[in-house]
């Protein structure tokens, strides 16, 4: 398989060679009585094992041999591909069979080679028959040419030439060299639309993903012609009318022309509208099972309305999936319009047959060349040997789709043969990239650049289980965690995660002097799914904290170590919530996700009381637009008389919390000037997304404009909305190859004197 595309059938051809050979040697070949073989004598071979002749041979010693069997000799050691010419005689009663061996491929070499990979280029032309240790056939390297060639072709290279060289080795051996001047890429100059009346020429070119040249056609690479997305465009066009009512739209051409240096392309398109068509009724005709009212309340289309492909498709597409809810997995719906042009009017007419009703066979798993098969099949809940049941593979394709794990997941309905009953479903799936790699810096005059780093890997081996290594290397807070969840410790679905952490914090310190607060700890939680999108979790833990008592030490630090200990034990429990019904974990622009966690520690030397609780609701709106909003709320309070401990405290300022402050830098400030937090966090975060200009539908590149507003306070005060600080700025989102880039430019609003202002900020694996 070559980049795109696939070579065709090659193989034909050697079979055409093999036919052609066997007939011209045939009449060639001596006639002979038939006789006893005495002997077998096989000449001409250089490096193929005398075996794989004499396996390949119809005829043994002490055979009849005849001419059919001399002709069939022939033919199977064509069909070997190992020989380029092969020839039969006879002495007496001995059978001589003259082989010219092909030569073998000793190398395949790219000369130029810019646009594609080397790697998938190799492995295809092995596919192909040209490889390493391969026998040489010209006529295949003849065509893998011609397709390298028109795979450039699809990538608007129209300048691209290959010329190949084979170079003859001792012992009949070759170089293949695959030399490539690739050329630029031509762009598109201008698209131009004629014969729209109702629609702008502006409004139809913004439907499309190709551009002509601009700013961002670097990145996007819009402007590169391919016939694929000239018609996926000329689609776009009309359904757009189509959903608008001018049911008999219609492309009259599309012309592309390229320029005689083959540098610029000019596309020019001229679309015939037809008259706008409003719906009368909408009729179901055929088998519905009984269930008419049921069907009905699917219909997204009413009288009164202007027709809409879209809406009709849709409609379509529901009485698909409802047939498929009661097992008839191949139900045909076939929406039928009668059209009246003098009236400008349609009636629409569904027409059912729901055939018949199917069990599951087999369901298999292809395309996960790392994630092992079981890690799939245990998030599908369709069943094998069950009903066909449309919403249990939807289901099922969603929660494989929520691992996280793969590009593309496709969910296929095969017939069994002879079982019309039966069906098999076949889950393509597309790895990707599942590790992270997490990078974060900022500046401050403080800290100068402070840089923080994690290394994770989603589905470690295959087997589905998170595995993390998270390090800080802060001047003033480092931290050292590993993590490793098993979503599936149990086979009911219980996951369990594993922390082990040390920190070392050292806030920053107003006098310029220094102190360590450490903790060392580890915790276990489980996961209790309760339905499909909502988990329980409980777990406990224990650590150790020990406050240093050197110079420096923030009051609050030194007044906590004197009346409850420098050292102390804590043994927290850990009850939590969460639902996640967001459509995509990186790139959200639809549904919420919520969480509630609380962490209880009633034993020990120190015992509190921690709430964390967060709530995230995404809109799409026009123009590929989409606005985010996450609000976060944390509580602390401390048991059995004694106050909150002060290295539980919470910290506000910086990404996720409020932007343009510097990280961490929000809350109670000790009299020493170090920032401590406090025992009560709020934020809210309003994102609102904008595609890049000329990157069609993208989502991984988009700006976005944020306003945030948040603080800390000690336990002691209450939240006060006039205390908060706030935000405003622009930023760029990319879902780049080692994780989400976040960067942010931003404003204060109504900050204070002794704010730490960081105007600039950015991570990488950061989600608000």
């Amino acid at each position: 398989m070559l980049p795109d595309s696939r070579f065709g059938p090659l193989r034909p051809t050697a079979a055409c060679v093999i036919a052609l050979a066997a007939l011209v040697a045939a009449p060639l070949a001596r006639a002979v009585a038939p006789f006893v073989i005495k002997d077998i004598r096989v000449e001409g071979l250089q490096r193929t094992d005398p075996g794989s002749v004499f396996a390949a041979l119809p005829f043994r010693i002490g055979d009849s041999y005849n001419d059919e069997k001399g002709a069939a000799a022939l033919r199977a050691l064509f069909a070997t591909g190992l020989f380029k010419d092969v020839r039969v005689e006879i002495e007496g009663q001995v059978v001589i069979v003259i082989v010219d061996e092909r030569a073998i491929i000793a190398n395949v070499n790219f000369v130029g080679l810019k646009e594609f990979d080397k790697e998938p280029l190799t492995k295809s032309l092995r596919d192909a028959g040209i490889g390493e240790g391969l026998p040489f056939d010209k006529a295949l390297v003849d065509r893998a040419e011609q397709e390298i060639k028109r795979q450039y072709l699809s990538r608007s290279l129209y300048g691209a030439e290959v010329v190949t060289t084979v170079t003859p080795l001792e012992r009949n051996r070759v170089n293949v060299t695959f030399t490539m001047t690739e050329g630029e890429a031509a762009r598109i100059k201008d698209i131009r639309i004629t014969g729209n009346k109702v629609f702008s020429e502006s409004t139809l070119l913004g439907l499309m993903e190709l551009t002509p040249s601009g700013w961002f056609t670097w990145y996007s690479k819009s402007d590169r012609y391919s016939r694929s997305k000239l018609n996926s465009d000329l689609e776009k066009i009309r359904a757009y009318y189509q959903d608008r009512g001018y049911l008999e739209f219609a492309i009259a051409s599309a012309q592309v022309t390229i320029s005689p240096d083959k540098q610029t392309i000019s596309i020019a398109i001229t679309v015939h509208e037809g008259q706008p068509y409003t719906v009368t009724s909408v009729r179901l005709d055929g088998d519905y099972l009984g269930k008419e009212k049921e069907f009905e309340s699917m219909v997204q289309i009413r009288p009164g309305q202007p027709y809409s492909s879209q809406a009709v498709t849709s409609t379509a597409k529901r009485f698909s999936d409802l047939f498929g809810l009661y097992g008839y997995a191949f139900a045909r719906v076939e929406p039928r319009p009668v059209i009246d042009r003098k009236k400008g009017q349609v009636a629409i007419v569904f027409n059912a047959e729901p055939q018949r009703r199917v069990y599951v066979r087999h369901i298999e798993i292809a395309g996960n060349t790392r994630t092992r098969d079981e890690v799939i099949r245990r998030e599908f809940r369709q069943l094998e040997g069950g009903w066909y049941d449309g919403g249990l593979i939807k289901l099922s394709k969603e929660r494989v789709e929520r691992l996280g794990f793969f590009k593309d997941v496709e969910v296929e309905t095969n017939e069994v043969a002879g079982s019309p009953d039966e069906v098999d479903l076949i889950v393509t799936v597309t790895e990707k990239a599942t590790g992270n790699l997490m990078v974060g810096a900022g500046y401050s005059n403080a800290e100068k650049l402070t840089l923080t780093a994690s290394v994770k890997q989603e589905n470690a081996f295959g087997s589905g289980n998170y595995l993390g290594f998270e390090i800080n290397t802060s001047k003033y807070q480092r931290t050292a965690v590993l993590s490793t969840v098993d979503p599936y410790f149990t086979v009911d679905g219980i996951s369990r995660a594993v922390d082990l952490y040390y920190r070392t914090s050292r806030p920053y310190n107003s006098l310029g002097t220094s102190y360590d607060l450490k903790t060392p700890g580890a915790s276990v939680r489980f996961g209790l799914p309760v339905t499909e999108y909502d988990t329980v979790f409980i777990g406990g833990g224990v650590e150790r904290t020990e406050i240093s008592t050197s110079v420096g030490v923030p009051l609050s630090y030194q007044n906590y170590a004197v009346l409850y200990g420098a050292k102390s034990n804590s043994f927290p429990f850990t009850l939590g919530w969460a639902r996640d019904a967001r459509d995509s974990v990186l790139t959200p622009t639809a549904g919420h996700y919520e969480r509630i966690n609380v962490e209880y520690a009633p034993l020990g030397d120190v015992r509190y009381v921690r709430y964390n609780l967060q709530y995230q609701q995404y809109w799409s709106l026009p123009a590929r637009m989409s606005v985010g909003v996450n609000t976060e709320l944390g509580l602390g309070h401390g048991l059995a008389g004694k106050p909150f401990p002060v290295f539980k405290n919470f910290y506000g300022g910086g990404l996720g919390t409020v932007r343009t402050f510097e990280q961490n830098s929000l809350g109670t400030v000790d009299p020493t000037g170090a920032y401590i937090g406090g025992a009560k966090r709020f934020n809210i975060n309003t994102e609102l997304y904008f595609p890049v200009p000329g990157t069609g539908n993208d989502k991984s590149l988009r700006i976005f404009a944020f306003a945030d507003a948040g603080n800390v306070w000690a336990e002691y005060q209450g939240i006060s909305l006039s205390s908060l600080r706030s935000s405003v700025g622009l930023g760029l989102s990319w879902i780049s190859p080692v994780g989400p880039l976040k960067l942010s430019y931003g404003k204060p609003i109504g900050a204070k004197p002794n704010d730490r202002i960081q105007r600039f900020q950015f991570q990488i694996g950061t989600a608000f």
